[in-house]
C-alpha cells in the first residue's frame, strides 16, 4: 500500500483510462452513500484536484451529504492489465448550475442532459492498493448513451426539474440536497 497527498502523473493517467468510478460520502448520521459513476465525467484539474458532473438519477445523496460535511472518497479499480485500487479521499463542494462557478466548470464536460451538480474535490490523501482480488472484465460499452442521456434530453429543461422536484429534493434520509 503507498500512500500520499497528491496524484502523480502514474496516477492521473490511471484514473483517465478508467470507465468507472466510485464516489462514497457520508452525512454525520444516516447512511453512508457509494455510487458508481461513468460516461467520462470526471476531470482531473491537477495534483490535488478532481472535478466531476453529477447527472440526473433517482437519489441526489452526494449533495444531501455533503451539506452537511465535505467528506468524500473517489474509488478507481483496474478491471483490465494489471491490478491496482486507487483511492483519492478529500473535501469537496457542490457547485449547483445557479452557481457563478458553473458556467467555467460545465466547460469541462460535453453538454449533457440531466446535468445536476459539479462536485469539486481537494485531494489530502491518496492511496493506491494491490487489487489482486478485483476481477479482470472487458469493457463493452457506456449505457448512458444509449438509455441515460436520451432519457433526459426527452424530458426538456423543465421536465428535468420537475423530475428534481419529484426524485431529487431529499436524501433517503430527509437530507435536504438543495439541487433547486
Amino acid at each position: 500500500m503507498a500512500m500520499g497527498s497528491k496524484l502523480n502523473r502514474t496516477l492521473m493517467d490511471f484514473i483517465e483510462r478508467q470507465p468507472l468510478f466510485f464516489v462514497a460520502t457520508a452525512a454525520p448520521e444516516g447512511r453512508v452513500n457509494l455510487s458508481p459513476k461513468g460516461l467520462k465525467t470526471l476531470k482531473i484539474m491537477n495534483e490535488s484536484r478532481i472535478v466531476w458532473l453529477s447527472l440526473s438519477g433517482s437519489g441526489n445523496e452526494t449533495a444531501a451529504h455533503l451539506a452537511e460535511t465535505d467528506r468524500m472518497t473517489l474509488m478507481f479499480c483496474a478491471f483490465s492489465g494489471e491490478a491496482m485500487i486507487l483511492r483519492v479521499y478529500g473535501h469537496a463542494k457542490v457547485v449547483h448550475p445557479r452557481a457563478d462557478a458553473w458556467s467555467e466548470l460545465a466547460r469541462l464536460f460535453p453538454p449533457m442532459a440531466g446535468s445536476r451538480q459539479i462536485f469539486d474535490l481537494e485531494i489530502d490523501l491518496v492511496q493506491t492498493s494491490c487489487g489482486s482480488g478485483v476481477p479482470l472484465m472487458d469493457f463493452q460499452a457506456e449505457r448512458g448513451t444509449a438509455e441515460l442521456l436520451p432519457f433526459y434530453e426527452a424530458m426538456g429543461d423543465e421536465g428535468v426539474r420537475d423530475y428534481w422536484r419529484r426524485k431529487n429534493m431529499l436524501s433517503i434520509d430527509g437530507k435536504p440536497t438543495h439541487v433547486l
